[in-house]
């Protein structure tokens, strides 16, 4: 057997008060994709920055490994000169330099002492196309859309030609289409001997390109899998410490009246051309209603327009518990009863920066108002309350959100917007990155809501996530409603709509 690329040795990790790696083993091998698994504070990406260099050797005991020496990085820079490459799943790409821009960033093709951008232009529509990506290289980055933007950082890391590719979460905003693509992709480079470490939430991707699969769990390596000798239900097991039998555990009930009524909606986007057209629905109390198609279908934008964030309103009514919602602001929104999560937490969802009470009272702070100053007692009160509530896992409220995990991180975001009192929650692809564990928690606040005769608009790129947690299915495409479905609908059914054929 090949001596491996890669490998670390009973790593330990401390942070204070925390054993963030206990004691941890795990090695990667030429040519292989080894998929890291373990639920959201399992100690994945505290592994990750280690491997690249954000955790210096000498903060850290036990040993590293890099082609058969080890290894002591010092910084980032020392891993990528040892052919380490780290796709994180927060993109660092600029947003008001072009795709081109971005390609070249540090690494810019110069003539005479300055930068020649009719060669950077050419070389990057080679590099797109060979990736298969269709993106015009002079476009601003902030134009492009989530998936586009995680293909492009993906494609940015590759030019550097490392010998093992650390990819943290890829697909967690991509397409089905993009996904393909970017498993491809990364199936071409093993097949050239590149080694890969590949961390997602997606079982179902984890078996389509791995060979073998670590499960971490509290900090621990639990146990290095074959692949192609195990199963979900299998690894599931190994990460949470028990069997999950019932992977969308939606509990459907009585419907009541119908809470939010959309008739001939049609929405212009920034430039003023149409953008949604003719969408017409209803949510009941007591249901989930979920909306699916594929990216750019326009599902995020409906729920946004809703809320009064997006879009100019071209035509159409919204009626929100009987009364006529008119186009207006996310305030006027959320004190009429409706509430949005967005599908971006980081960016529109939290103050990162900010603690976690900070942010979990953020939206309702008017109803802790005292003539001019904030009820500190009360607020601290009700943050607690939904805090356990949520069980979200933090050290205290005080503790800066940004050093939460992905799913506790989700679950702030949720409690700020339960905490406003909703009469209908429109949530946008509320699992989106978090673990398996994390989901059936948010499954269950989902049960709860609806158990308390709320609405819930469900947005979701995982089309089995949509069929289990929703009572009725709408399929978008191109900004059009191109079916309205009862439960139980094959999978084959709701693509077929996804793609404008039904």
């Amino acid at each position: 057997m090949s001596e491996p690329v890669l490998r670390a040795r009973d790593i330990v990790k401390r942070f204070p008060g925390v054993v963030a790696l206990n004691r941890v083993s795990f090695d990667l091998r030429p040519g292989e994709i080894h998929a890291l698994c373990g639920e959201n504070g399992a100690g994945k990406s505290t592994l990750i920055k280690l491997l690249s260099g954000i955790y210096g050797h000498g903060t850290y005991e036990g040993t590293l490994e890099v082609g058969g020496r080890e290894a002591r990085f010092a910084s980032i820079s020392d891993a990528e000169r040892a052919g380490i490459a780290v796709i994180y799943q927060e993109l660092a790409l600029v947003p008001e330099m072009t795709a081109a821009e971005n390609l070249f960033l540090g690494r810019e093709p110069k003539r005479y002492g300055l930068i020649d951008w009719k060669l950077m232009l050419k070389e990057s529509r080679r590099l797109l196309k060979e990736f298969g990506l269709d993106i015009d290289p002079a476009i601003p980055t902030m134009r492009l859309g989530v998936g586009q933007r995680q293909l492009l950082e993906i494609l940015k890391a590759m030019r550097k030609e490392p010998k093992i590719l650390i990819l943290d979460e890829p697909t967690a905003a991509l397409s089905d289409t993009e996904v393909d693509i970017l498993l491809s992709k990364v199936k071409e480079l093993r097949a050239r001997g590149l080694s890969c470490v590949y961390i997602s939430h997606r079982l179902e991707e984890v078996f389509a390109i791995s060979d073998r699969i670590t499960v971490l769990r509290d900090g621990a390596s639990v146990t290095t899998l074959d692949a192609a000798k195990t199963n979900s239900n299998d690894v599931i097991r190994h990460m949470v410490g028990r069997e999950i039998k019932d992977l969308y555990p939606r509990n459907a009930g009585k419907t009541g009246e119908a809470l939010l009524s959309v008739k001939g909606l049609s929405v212009a986007d920034a430039s003023g051309a149409p953008y949604l057209e003719d969408i017409s629905f209803e949510v009941r109390a007591g249901e989930v209603l979920g909306i699916g198609g594929l990216m750019g279908a326009g599902r995020s934008e409906l729920l946004m327009h809703l809320f009064g964030a997006w879009g100019r309103r071209i035509s159409g009514e919204v009626r929100l518990d009987g009364g006529v919602l008119k186009p207006s602001d996310p305030t006027e929104s959320i004190r009429r009863g409706l509430v949005l999560v967005s599908e971006d937490r980081r960016r529109y969802g939290l103050v990162i920066d900010k603690s976690v009470g900070f942010n979990m009272s953020l939206s309702s702070l008017k109803k802790f108002c005292r003539r001019l100053f904030i009820d500190r007692h009360a607020e601290a009160v009700e943050n607690q309350g939904f805090s356990k509530a949520l069980r979200v896992k933090a050290p205290s409220l005080e503790a800066v959100v940004g050093g939460l995990s992905g799913g506790n991180q989700q679950k702030v975001v949720i409690g700020k917007a339960l905490m406003t009192a909703p009469k209908v929650v429109l949530l946008d692809e509320p699992t989106r990155g978090i673990d398996v564990g994390a989901k059936q928690e948010v499954y269950g606040i989902v049960n709860d809501l609806t158990a308390q005769g709320k609405a819930v608009i469900l947005v979701s790129s995982e089309l089995p996530e949509l069929m289990g947690m929703s009572d009725r299915i709408l399929m978008m495409h191109e900004g059009r409603i191109r079916g309205q479905f009862s439960r139980g609908t094959s999978a084959e059914t709701l693509l077929a709509a996804a793609l404008g054929k039904s």
